[in-house]
């Protein structure tokens, strides 16, 4: 499914923002237009192929790098990359072990101490 059609869902959800980042899949009209009815201002890379080129700034955009880091993290676990579970609360448990496994890691390594 293309990530512009999980758009409304996502947008439902989301808590209330002053800025929103986006990868150009999210790069259409109606979803800028449906960001900025939310009263946010939407920072999305625009497509090769568009004529205008909206407002976008990359450096703000690079905060998102730590969410993609994050992502790239919980897909090396194999169940979440291959998407094993149907059952979405399956999934979301799958998650969650994913990521405080993780986090552990993660903690674990940055107090190892340094000999």
């Amino acid at each position: 499914m293309a990530d512009c059609t999980a758009t409304d869902t996502l947008l439902d959800r989301l808590p209330a923002t002053t800025l929103l980042h986006g990868d150009k899949g999210y790069d259409t009209d109606a979803v800028r237009e449906k960001i900025e009815a939310r009263g946010a201002a939407p920072n999305i890379p625009p497509k090769s192929n568009r004529r205008w080129k909206p407002c976008f700034s990359p450096v703000l955009y690079r905060g998102r790098n730590a969410i993609e880091r994050m992502f790239n993290r919980l897909k090396d676990f194999r169940r979440i990359a291959t998407r094993y579970d149907r059952l979405a609360q399956n999934v979301l448990a799958a998650v969650c072990i994913a990521a405080t496994v993780s986090y552990w890691l993660c903690v674990r390594t940055l107090r190892r101490p340094s000999h």
